[in-house]
Order: structure tokens, then sequence, then C-alpha cells
């Protein structure tokens, strides 16, 4: 859902006004002619390249004090002399290693002390009756290129190349022999050795030899890698009202593992994790400890406990949604969370209503549902989760209605960051309607489930894998009825073809499977369908698979669909995203092919918020089928990417 902000301006404000900001480029005039100080206008000359020019006016004297008016000639000159110091060192920067700087004030060249105090009686000559002319003329010479750098420890002799491979030193032909690049280089150098376990690498020597006849310079870096060093000792300050022990039942890392800068941000990573906590700072020790390992301190501060939030979404096919829920972070002190959510969905303009009348179904197509979630993290300072959930609500889809209550109490363990499995009771109960009759229903299970998850951001992820994968026995003998067996599973693979991420390949493959019972034994909201914006975008929500009566979707025993898409970014802020979606449910327990799988095609548009991008989905189905209620075209919005 997008939400514009307007900014009213008055009228009577002039449009120039912009210009003492700056916004069309203008700069400010220098102060007006006066008998107490003399202001002076300043132009640069001989200089093309923008990012040149401004680096030598930021650097100058007679620039950035313009507005600033000296008392007399003397402190016009003054200034002019600190820029002829400056100026030059500002082209070496930039590779004019044979560039000239010349100021003339008023028509006298500076350059010795008879100029100099000529320069200040002509200044002096224009004391109340007009600005003091300064031109500062550049004449930047032969652009010198980088031609090597080598990089070697303190006692003079070469890094290996096992060490430091040719990427860090290597030199583009034709790259300009600048300082920035040179620098660049540099630090690309020093996170090498970090990566390696060296935390205090520094570079304690650069040594640049210019070869004027060839307009090229060699650069020499002396880089002291200092000692390798282990994970020490991980404290965690800043907590309050949240048990410590929960904290660093987060910390993964045990000292003597090896140090890099990505330990520390995985540290920092999973520490995020608890909800209670607002900001998490990791920092290093400055000296290592007697077993040679580096001590690491996070400072964390902790977020409100109560938080109120809304959300909706809206597809032309589903009809819109709008959720509410409460939260609280720190429950008893331990970080536990207590979220209670509310839903509500219309299915809008309903392609299945006339259909689900004449099979007898009872809904308007107005759906519910309340649930409670509760997470104590951490029980006695491990990485086992206790998680509770309890429900009731109504589902209305287009093709059938439950009423249901249900609860899940499980544990989850903890191996890393990334790595989590699951068991636990989970039971409901309720009464479902659809086109192959009511079905009152009862389900007693134990599942279990794994969780993988190596993505880099949850609502944007450029690189990485997810997969998560279940499977709940509802057995009889628990007292289940219908007693069936469910599995699932799901994995996504992102891969951004740049280090910026603005080129990335997207692909997901999901499955599932019921197997105990026949299909009309099964509540139609256990069963499986396909489609949506979740699922095959451009069909309708749990619409896809086989029909039963009245041309009704019932849903299957088993699942498969898939999608690639790739996100471009255009811009910093705005992305478009081609994709293509296939999937289908089928009768029987496993996949079978000679059953019609479904196709969609589409393109999205994304605009990147600091809290995840706007999703605004134009999906197309390339195969519809005649009398099943298929749009040509569906919009979806929401937040995050489709997957």
């Amino acid at each position: 859902m997008l939400l514009c902000l307007a900014l009213a301006w008055s009228a009577a404000s002039p449009a120039a006004a912009f210009d003492l900001f700056g916004l069309f480029g203008s700069e400010e005039a220098p102060p007006a002619p006066s008998r107490d100080a003399l202001p002076y206008s300043v132009k640069f000359q001989g200089v093309e390249e923008d990012d040149v020019l401004q680096a030598l006016k930021d650097t100058s004297s007679l620039h950035r004090l313009r507005q600033e008016a000296p008392p007399d000639g003397e402190g016009v000159v003054r200034r002019a002399e600190a820029d002829l110091r400056r100026l030059p060192a500002v082209l070496s920067g930039y590779g004019y290693y044979q560039g000239r700087v010349t100021i003339i004030v008023d028509g006298v060249t500076l350059g010795g002390e008879s100029s100099t105090a000529a320069a200040s009686r002509t200044a002096e000559a224009a004391r109340g009756r007009s600005l003091v002319p300064v031109k500062v003329v550049v004449e930047a010479g032969p652009l010198y290129r980088l031609r090597s750098i080598t990089v070697r420890d303190p006692r003079g002799a070469p890094i290996a190349t096992e060490v430091l491979p040719r990427r860090f030193t290597e030199v583009e032909e034709g790259v300009p022999a600048r300082s920035a690049t040179v620098l660049a280089k540099e630090a690309g150098i020093v996170d090498r050795f970090r990566a390696l376990g060296h935390p205090f690498v520094k570079p304690v020597g650069r040594d640049p030899v210019v070869d004027d006849a060839a307009h090229v310079m060699d650069v020499t870096i002396t880089v002291d890698p200092g000692p390798i060093a282990g994970l020490g000792e991980v404290a965690v300050r800043g907590t309050s009202g949240i048990d410590p022990a929960v904290v660093r039942s987060f910390i993964y890392a045990e000292p003597g593992d090896p140090y890099s800068p990505q330990a520390l941000a995985d540290i920092r990573k999973s520490v995020s994790r608890v909800e209670g906590l607002g900001s998490v700072r990791v920092r290093e020790g400055e000296a290592l400890d007697a077993n040679g390992n580096l001590p690491i301190f996070v400072d964390v501060t902790e977020r409100d406990r109560n938080l109120i939030g809304v959300a909706a979404r809206y597809s032309t096919v589903d009809g819109p949604g709008i959720r509410g829920y409460y939260a609280n972070r720190n429950l008893f002190g331990g970080g536990e969370t207590l979220r209670i959510d509310a839903d509500v969905s219309y299915l809008g303009n309903d392609l299945y209503a006339r259909q689900r009348k004449l099979a007898g179904i009872d809904s308007n197509g107005l759906g519910s549902r309340l649930s409670a979630t509760f997470v104590k993290p951490a029980l006695w300072g491990t990485r086992n989760d206790l998680i509770a959930n309890l429900f009731v609500g109504r589902e209305a889809q287009q093709s059938y209605v439950t009423d249901a209550v249900g609860g899940t109490i499980g544990v989850r363990h903890r191996f890393s960051d990334t790595f989590f499995a699951q068991v636990g009771i989970d039971g409901q109960a309720g009464r479902s309607q659809d086109a192959l009759g009511k079905l009152d229903y009862r389900l007693v299970g134990i599942p279990v489930s794994l969780g993988y998850d190596s993505t880099d951001n949850p609502l944007d992820p450029t690189k990485g894998v997810r997969l998560t994968a279940s499977a709940t026995p509802y057995a009889g003998f628990l007292g289940s009825d219908p007693s069936i067996f469910v599995a699932k599973a799901q994995g996504s693979t992102y891969y951004a073809f740049d280090e910026a991420g603005r080129y990335i390949v997207a692909g997901r493959v999901g499955f599932g499977s019921i197997s105990g019972a026949n299909l009309a034994e099964v509540p139609p909201n256990i069963r499986f369908f396909a489609g949506g914006g979740g699922s095959v975008r451009g069909f309708a929500y749990r619409t896809l698979g086989p029909r039963g009566p009245f041309n009704l979707p019932v849903g299957g025993l088993s699942l498969l669909e898939a999608s690639i898409e790739g996100r471009i970014k255009v811009t910093d802020t705005i992305g478009i995203v081609p994709f293509f979606d296939a999937g289908t449910a089928f009768s029987g327990s496993l996949p079978d092919f000679k059953e019609r799988i479904r196709y969609a095609a589409g393109l999205g548009l994304r605009y990147y918020t600091g809290i995840g991008p706007i999703r605004v989905d134009v999906a197309f189905p390339l195969d519809r089928i005649k009398g099943n209620n298929e749009r040509p075209v569906t919009l979806y919005i929401s937040l995050g990417q489709a997957f």
C-alpha cells in the first residue's frame, strides 16, 4: 500500500527563494564593497574536470572564506599565499604531478615579496569602490597513470601471493594515479589481513615513485600484519530490563574461534534477533588477552516493550485485507515476546460466489483470525526457545470455508544463527465446507521442522539460501480424525551478479504431500492449493489444483511449484522485476506430471525504502482455462519481495 505525503509551500514565497539553498547550483554573492573591509570575487580558470575543481574550491581559503571579507589588502594576499602552498597538493592527489597554480590579485601575479606588497596596495585601492578581483589560474599538466602497487612487510620482504592474491594489488591499465585510488587499494589490503585473523594490521609506510618522463607512478606499501588472534570472551553491556544470559544465548561464537570482521558482523546480526533490543554495537578490545585472543564487547540498548501496528494488503483477485497487532517484547524480563494478531479479509469481487452458492457453501467471503503467540527465548540460558500459539477464526477462501480453533506448543533449538530444529505438539478442531461436502475434523500431531537461512536481508535478500522442511504425523492413536501424514518443504536461493546487488536472480521451489486418507477425508484448509501472490501469481489465491462439483477448486494431496525472477535496480530506489511462476496441486500424494501444470509471467515494480521494498506486481496467466473464472491480468501490492 502506497502512502503519499504532501508539503504545502506558500504561494506568496518567491520562487527565487530556492536559490538561497543552492538548489540550482548558484553561489551566494560576495559581500558588497565597504570602507571597513575588502570583499573580493574569486574565479578559477583552467580546470575542466568537475571533481578536481570542487576539490580545489574545498581546499582554497580564498573560496571558502569569500563571505568573510578580510580587513585589508594584506589579508587578501595571506589567503592567496596559503592557497599557493595547498592547491598544488590537490592537483597531485588527482594525478597531476606537474600541475602549477598561479594567483592574480587585481592584475598582480603573486610570486615574491615585491609582488606581495604590490598586490596588497592594489587591493587597498578598491576599498569602498569595488570588489577586489582574484583569479586562480590552474595549469594541470599531464595526467599521470598508476603503473604498479607492491606490498612488503616491515622487513622489506614481499607478501606471498597465497596470503595476498594478485587481485589486491593489480592495477588496470590507464588508471589515474590518484591518492584516493591508492588509499582504496590500501584499505582492501588491510581488510584482507583482518579477514585472515590479524585484528591489529596497519600500514606503516607508503612510498610513491613518480616517473616524470613516462608520466606514471609506482607505489610500495609497507604493511605490518600484527599477530593472528582468536575471538576472546564476549562481554554484554547495556542490558537493564533483559537478562544478559538471553543475549549471550544468541552469540554463537566461542572463545578461540578465528577472528574476522565477518565473525563480528555475525555476532551483531544474531544478537539483533532479540526483539527487545534496539541498537547493537560490537567493539573489539585494544589488546590481546593472555591466551592470544581478542576480547569482544557487545553494547546494546533496549526498545520500548509495547508495540502496536497495522498492515494492509490488496489483490485484484484475492481482495483486500487488514491486520492489526499488539506485541510486548519483554514480558517478564527474559526477552519473552507476546504477540496478539487480529486479521480480517474479504474476497471482494468474488469469482466463485455463484458456484459456492450452488454447492450450498455458506460463506459471504468474509474471513477473520485472532491469534496469540508467546516465545520464551533461551530456556535456562540455553539455545532452546519455547514457542506457543493459540488461534481461532474463520478461513473464507474462493472454494471453501472453515471455522477452526487450535494451538501449538514446541521447543526450537538454535544450532547457529542460520540453522534450527523444532519439535512440538499441534492440535486443532473445526468444521469445513466445500464442494465435496461438510466435514468435522480433529487433528493432533507431532510436528518436526528444520530451517536454514543464510540470506542477508529478510525482506530483500541479495544472496544466500533459505530452506524449510516439516513433517507432521497426525496419528489416530493421538486422537486425530482423520489420521494423516503431512510433509512440506520449500527452498529459495539468491544470487547477485555485482557487489552492489543491483542485478539479482532469485529462484524458489516448493513441495508438499499428504498421505493416509483420501481427498474427501482431509479438511480443505489442510489440502494443498497453488495460486496467489506468494505462489503462482496471476491466479486467485488457493485455486489451482483438482476441481470438484460445480467446477470449484477442491485442492490436492500434493503440491509442486516454482518461481524465478530477475531483480534489477534501475536507480537506488526504483527497480523492475520480470518473473515466471509455475505450479499446481495434484490429486495424489505425489505429483503426477500427467496432470496440468499452470504457468504465469509478469513484470514487477519495486520502490526501495528503509524498511524494505514496496512490491507492485502485474501477472498474466499464460494458459487460462475457459470456465475456470481466471482473469487475464492480476495486480498485487505488498511490502517485501515475493519470496
